[in-house]
């Protein structure tokens, strides 16, 4: 069954093609499904790490800091206070009993 339409795009071309034909074709199709298009969100994110590591951030510890740089990078998460105490709530906290 031979098919006159041509793939819009690397995602249909993969899906049009036959695995037991062409299996090399069919490989290199999914290589080339998963490359990035552009390397804009790498650079995106070491520019925010160059940003978040300040002079006075670096005595911070290293856990804080990825902390601090998976928020910078991901914006569109939003975070709950709620979810923030219930997760702060969970953890116990050593405090020094003094008399």
């Amino acid at each position: 069954m031979q098919t006159t339409e041509k793939p819009n795009n690397a995602l249909e071309a993969m899906a049009m093609c036959n695995q037991s034909i062409y299996p090399n074709i069919f490989k290199l199709l999914q290589i080339l499904v998963t490359l990035p298009v552009s390397s804009a969100t790498n650079e995106k994110t070491f520019s925010n790490l160059k940003r978040i590591k300040t002079y006075l951030r670096n005595s911070m510890s290293e856990g804080r800091l990825n902390g601090l740089a998976m928020l910078s990078i991901n914006k569109n998460y939003s975070i709950k206070p709620e979810e923030v105490i219930e997760e702060l709530a969970k953890k116990k906290r050593r405090l020094p009993f003094l008399l």
